[in-house]
């Protein structure tokens, strides 16, 4: 694997991906080589058959203070066609994180501003510190949470959303809670024991399964659910039923014993 300069990987026993956003001095923003590195970072391990979950963290006080300050400066002196650029390369990272075939877990601690809001929605779920806090804080600056956008308005809903893009004004962590930007909050010393029931939950289901949830989530969307959307699901949930992960979870099921993905004691 590619060695990364603002990005740390570290593998537990499971098949547990740790990334953590290694950049403390500026509260893990990120620039060009982070953004490049998280992209890659998740490229390489949804690819990866011995990784089962990828938690995402970042280094020190703060999980991320979004763009880098020195990195927006830059983008504003540069040209139209440079920040189209730039912004193509921040949105196809989102979408890796987003479009992981593994599930996702942020880790989140301290501030997590802008474009760090943006990961956090990325996941698929999020446990927080009590002391964390949120701001989508883009306006404040004349410009606009724009990629992050369809993220957060999966994460939270259209309305809240946009109230938060429209105030840019700080949330806790329980507010994030209430509207569902994380799912879990708990005292700053029990985080990394409330991710780690989180990841014993994850690895006790099948993992094709959970590829297969992945892919037809996104296909689904809140409203009528028609005759495309029925058909859809009567396809998945009849294919599935007879994978070699199907019949090994029924009979481990009846056998009263762990399946043979689950190795946790």
């Amino acid at each position: 694997m590619t060695p990364w300069t603002a990005l740390d990987l570290e593998r537990h026993a499971g098949g547990v991906a740790v990334l953590t956003m290694n950049r403390p001095a500026v509260f893990n923003a990120f620039d060009e080589t982070l953004i490049a590195e998280l992209d890659e970072a998740f490229a390489q391990l949804g690819a990866d058959a011995a990784v089962r979950v990828i938690v995402l963290a970042g280094a020190g006080k703060h999980f991320s203070a979004g763009a880098d300050l020195q990195w927006m400066q830059r983008a504003a002196a540069a040209s139209q066609g440079d920040n189209l650029a730039d912004a193509h390369r921040f949105a196809a990272m989102l979408a890796r994180i987003a479009d992981c075939p593994k599930p996702t877990l942020a880790r989140v601690q301290g501030a997590a501003l802008g474009g760090g809001v943006g990961l956090v929605a990325a996941c698929d779920m999020a446990v927080a510190s009590n002391g964390a806090s949120f701001t989508v804080s883009e306006a404040r600056m004349g410009i606009l949470p724009a990629v992050i956008g369809p993220h957060l308005i999966n994460a939270v809903g259209l309305r809240e959303a946009r109230r938060l893009a429209l105030t840019a004004s700080r949330i806790g962590a329980d507010e994030a809670q209430r509207i569902g930007l994380v799912q879990h909050v708990v005292p700053a010393g029990e985080l990394d024991a409330a991710v780690d029931a989180w990841v014993t939950d994850l690895l006790a289901a099948g993992p094709q399964a959970q590829g297969q949830i992945k892919q037809l989530y996104a296909r689904l969307a809140p409203g009528p659910v028609t005759a495309e959307v029925r058909e859809l699901t009567a396809q998945t949930i009849a294919r599935v039923r007879t994978t070699p992960e199907a019949r090994e979870g029924f009979a481990a099921f009846f056998a009263k014993r762990k399946p043979n993905w689950n190795d946790a004691e």
